[in-house]
């Protein structure tokens, strides 16, 4: 009896040492890792606003180039004022919010640029940056008819003839459009005064080229002077395109403005449109890029 109490007592002993040995003994713990250090994000682009002044037969090309503009500077929003290049002028000289001005002649950046002779910028105007005027583009005159050609013309030679007789009804720019005063330059080519003409009541206007366009495309004339480009943009037929003895070299220059408040990205826009993608894009509805 005295044996089995002290077997108990043994095991019990045992037992409360394995219990106290159990709450010492500590299961080894991972130190909390440090916080990872936090890299510094790039700082978010300005959004940034570029008001573009552009000649009306550069509607098309522009609008698709912005498209293409927006994988390039994500952060600039283009926004467009197309009009008749002496429009836009006025606009600008009046004090007109732009960035940028795509002139469809060099006469209205001439009367912007005081660096141009002062025969013709009459107002010593000086809105040009001086170093960002670049020769962009070059057009075509174009003599186009309506669909199906109702009045068979052929040519400028066949229109002078045409106009003298009276039997023509031609859609042209006005005077202080850049196309009208190419069209000046044809009429006086050929000896035909459009005081008379319009007296005869063989010429209609339009305060630009899209105006003059509309009404050929419209078919409420037989012919009108156009660009090249924007007869190819219209589906219009083109008859003649007219040379440089009729008319002369049809430059477009364009130009950063000095009163520009984000003068370095309207300087970068300039230059992506000297580039060849832009260049593609004016190239395939028939300008020449010149830069």
């Amino acid at each position: 009896m005295k044996k089995l109490t002290a077997l108990t007592l043994a095991a019990a002993m045992t037992l409360s040492l394995t219990a106290c040995g159990g709450g010492e003994t500590q299961t080894a713990q991972t130190p909390p890792a440090a916080p990872e250090t936090q890299q510094p994000s790039a700082p978010a682009q300005e959004q940034v606003e570029l008001v573009v002044f552009a000649a009306a037969s550069l509607t098309e090309t522009l609008t698709q180039i912005a498209e293409d503009y927006k994988a390039v500077a994500p952060n600039v929003t283009l926004v467009f004022n197309f009009d008749s290049s002496g429009t836009l002028k006025t606009q600008i000289q009046e004090g007109a919010v732009c960035d940028v001005f795509l002139s469809a002649a060099p006469k209205q950046m001439d009367q912007l640029d005081i660096e141009a002779d002062p025969q013709v910028n009459t107002e010593g105007l000086d809105f040009v940056l001086q170093g960002s005027r670049v020769d962009l583009l070059e057009n075509k005159v174009a003599l186009a008819v309506p669909e199906r050609n109702p009045a068979g013309l052929q040519s400028y030679d066949d229109l002078a003839q045409r106009l003298e007789n009276g039997d023509v009804l031609m859609a042209v720019g006005n005077a202080d459009v850049p196309v009208g005063q190419y069209t000046q330059k044809i009429f006086a080519y050929y000896g035909l005064e459009e005081d008379a003409l319009n007296a005869a009541g063989v010429l209609t206007y339009g305060s630009n080229v899209k105006e003059v366009t509309s009404q050929i495309s419209e078919g409420a004339v037989n012919c009108g002077i156009i660009y090249a480009t924007d007869a190819f943009s219209a589906g219009l037929t083109v008859a003649d395109t007219a040379t440089g003895d009729m008319c002369g070299r049809v430059i477009y220059p364009a130009a950063v403005l000095h009163t520009s408040a984000h003068g370095e990205e309207a300087q970068a826009f300039l230059d992506y449109l000297t580039g060849e993608e832009a260049g593609a894009v004016f190239s395939s509805v028939g300008f020449s890029p010149l830069s």
